[in-house]
């Protein structure tokens, strides 16, 4: 093992660890005074990563081209580094828009960037696992991250309850999760996902291997809120801070997505007609359950949270293909779907009255005569998020829809659009509020800038995405393409 090799490849890890540190120790040595110079130094550091997995990337332009470090824990190749940038890039923005809220909420403490940036850490060690000891430390170092920052709000009788499930909940899918990982170590003797694929290869799938690959799919369902592992997702949705619920619905769905495809892609490719049976069972419960159950919804949270458990639905439709077009389908799913969705939060943190959140959907009432833009905006990206052509979500459930076809999942593609349709209701009648019905009091304006940077951002990006889709796309052909050598 050649460590200079090794720790030049991982860079992007250690700027986040090293960077995480300083800036907690910032934190307690300077306390309350520097926290916006805190949280803009996570931004920082969460750049910096970012530049370095881009900048490594020039180094490795084949689509097939991978290369493992620290003993194969890790591996670093253009799938990891596309997944990378994405999950720093949505908890950058998080940061950015969070800073008014805390603020006003009097949250403004520098745990919360600082526990942001730990959350990232694990997220990147997740999605560059090529070995179950690495992915299980990873998920691990994401999850503790996340519970606390889902009962951020002390004073919250909500947040603590969101915290709380979520730890209960999070806990048992880990258990089951490390469950799973033991048994398939016992039937294949290795932890490696390379020797578990040989072992695989070689042996064949066993009964006793086929139950550790359910235990390990239950887990990892859990992490993305897959149904019928879906319960906290609501309940965390709601009483999570906002921005919380912003970067819970955005970089940590991105990792463990990621974390689902490898693990099932790289390992167990040889079970794929024992796994693929399983992702389909989850992918249509999702989508169903996510159009159906957000119909009633009134807290715009809630409706998020069901909104969240289909999309990731539909993200598992490409990955049930188990082709390299299924893949290239989630990854082009995951981009919008982020940025569509921290755009959607962004107005959900605009949406105050009388110096007060509001998450009523009701209150959204009239607000294309009282905000014209802001309601412009919201209804395109709402629009986007039902699959509405030509706008960017559109193009999203397209691909994975297509790589189903491709690989003779008709019935699911059928049931994916058919869900679909009915999940464009709940998105509809948001527009109907906001553009028919009687105007409500109107709600504070102007929006900050920084909200208002990343809204005009995620909106131009959203509308625009048909002219300049070309390059997404590649890139994403070129990450999945790393998965099939």
């Amino acid at each position: 093992m050649n460590l200079v090799r090794d720790l030049a490849l991982i860079v992007p890890e250690l700027v986040l660890a090293l960077g995480g540190m300083m800036l907690l120790m910032a934190g307690v040595f300077a306390g309350k005074r520097f926290q916006r110079f805190i949280t803009w130094g996570a931004v920082a550091v969460l750049g910096a990563a970012a530049a370095a997995v881009v900048a490594g990337a020039y180094d490795c332009l084949d689509a097939a081209c991978s290369t493992t470090v620290l003993g194969g824990a890790l591996i670093v190749d253009p799938f990891a580094r596309f997944v990378k940038v994405l999950v720093f890039g949505g908890a950058a923005m998080v940061l950015i828009m969070s800073q008014g809220y805390l603020v006003r909420e009097k949250l403004a403490r520098f745990e919360f960037p600082v526990l942001v940036v730990f959350a990232v850490l694990g997220m990147s060690l997740m999605v560059s696992a090529a070995d179950f000891i690495a992915l299980y430390l990873g998920l691990e170092l994401q999850s503790l991250s996340l519970y606390v920052l889902a009962a951020f709000n002390r004073d919250s009788a909500r947040s603590s309850e969101a915290g709380l499930k979520y730890f209960v909940l999070g806990a048992l899918s880990s258990g089951m999760m490390l469950y799973g990982i033991s048994l398939i170590y016992g039937f294949t003797g290795a932890t490696s996902f390379s020797a578990v694929a040989a072992a695989v290869d070689a042996e064949g799938v066993s009964i006793a291997l086929v139950f550790g690959l359910v235990f390990l799919i239950t887990g990892l369902a859990f992490k993305v809120s897959a149904v019928p592992f879906h319960m906290w997702t609501p309940d965390v949705y709601e009483g999570a801070p906002t921005p919380v619920t912003a970067f819970f619905s955005a970089s940590p769905k991105v990792a463990a997505m990621a974390l689902f495809v490898r693990v099932l892609i790289d390992p167990f490719s040889e079970a794929s007609a024992q796994w693929g049976q399983i992702i389909v069972f989850l992918a249509i419960l999702s989508m169903v359950l996510g159009a159906v159950a957000a119909i009633g919804q009134t807290n715009i949270k809630r409706l998020m949270a069901y909104s969240s458990i289909g999309h990731m639905g539909y993200a598992l439709v490409g990955l049930a293909a188990g082709t390299a077009a299924g893949v290239q389908g989630v990854l082009i799913y995951l981009t919008i779907y982020v940025v569509t969705n921290i755009g959607v939060f962004v107005c959900i943190l605009a949406m105050r009255r009388d110096g007060a959140m509001t998450e009523n959907i009701n209150d959204l009432a009239g607000l294309a005569q009282t905000r014209p833009a802001f309601a412009f905006v919201l209804a395109m990206l709402m629009f986007s998020l039902a699959g509405i052509p030509p706008l960017a979500g559109f193009f999203a459930k397209f691909y994975v829809f297509l790589a189903a076809i491709e690989a003779g999942l008709y019935p699911l593609a059928v049931i994916g659009v058919v869900a679909s349709v009915i999940g464009a209701y709940y998105y509809l009648r948001i527009v109907k509020i906001i553009y028919f019905d009687p105007p409500a009091p109107a709600l504070e304006a102007p929006m900050e800038p920084s909200l208002s940077v990343i809204l005009t951002g995620a909106g131009a990006f959203t509308l625009l995405f048909v002219f300049a889709a070309a390059p997404l796309v590649s890139m994403a052909g070129a990450a999945a393409a790393a998965l099939f050598p």
